[in-house]
């Protein structure tokens, strides 16, 4: 995985956290970073794949803040404004030392990971989903939960060709739709990437159902 030179990220950061600036007065704008093949192959950041694997190689608060972007985006799809120390305060994590605080760190680390990029207008680009790890990654995990991922593959291969199927077209419909896609043009979308037209129809159909149902009928 291309892993970012973050000399430069601050170009952007400072205009959002000075070092002499009052963090109350931060804010910080995030927007989502979409992508075809990572929203389709990879995890959700509040996933148990992310908590048992990535953890070990993010550090718990850059996990931790991850998990917080992911569910912010998913109320606003579009994106949207956080203050910098509440968001810091909800994580527990300080925001002094400006653009070197605990908070900051853990931010250019999810840019360093490639999971944000800082963009030119100063707002922050987040995967909404978080790629399987690669081999070096692995690598880096103990013995015990190389084995633990090494099962976790195994298992994912057994299951049926048509079940995974069905999953990847469910995960991209429903990508498209929190991206504020209508239920037809996500199944012409799911047409043009060549999925079976019955299956593109129920994937778009359950996406749209599930995006709107009330959150205790999910």
């Amino acid at each position: 995985m291309k892993q970012h030179n973050v000399c430069g990220e601050w170009n952007g950061m400072t205009t959002l956290l000075a070092e002499d600036a009052s963090p109350l007065m931060a804010t910080l704008v995030i927007r989502p970073w979409p992508d075809p093949v990572i929203d389709v192959l990879g995890h959700d950041p509040r996933s148990a794949y992310v908590e048992r694997f990535w953890l070990g190689i993010l550090g718990p608060s850059t996990t931790w803040l991850l998990r917080l972007l992911a569910a912010e985006l998913e109320a606003a799809p579009d994106g949207c404004e956080l203050d910098v120390a509440e968001t810091a305060s909800t994580l527990g994590l300080g925001t002094r030392g400006g653009r070197h605080s605990p908070f900051m760190r853990a931010l250019v680390r999810c840019c360093r990971f490639d999971l944000a990029e800082v963009r030119a207008d100063g707002s922050v680009g987040v995967r909404r989903r978080v790629p399987p790890l690669n081999r070096r990654q692995l690598l880096r995990l103990p013995p015990s939960l190389q084995e633990a991922h090494r099962q976790w593959q195994e298992a994912t291969l057994h299951v049926p060709a048509d079940e995974q199927q069905l999953r990847r077209c469910r995960r991209l419909a429903l990508s498209l739709v929190e991206l504020g896609e209508d239920r037809e043009v996500a199944e012409d979308q799911l047409l043009r990437w060549r999925f079976p037209p019955a299956l593109a129809r129920e994937a778009a159909a359950w996406a749209w159902d599930r995006h709107f149902s009330p959150p205790d009928a999910a």
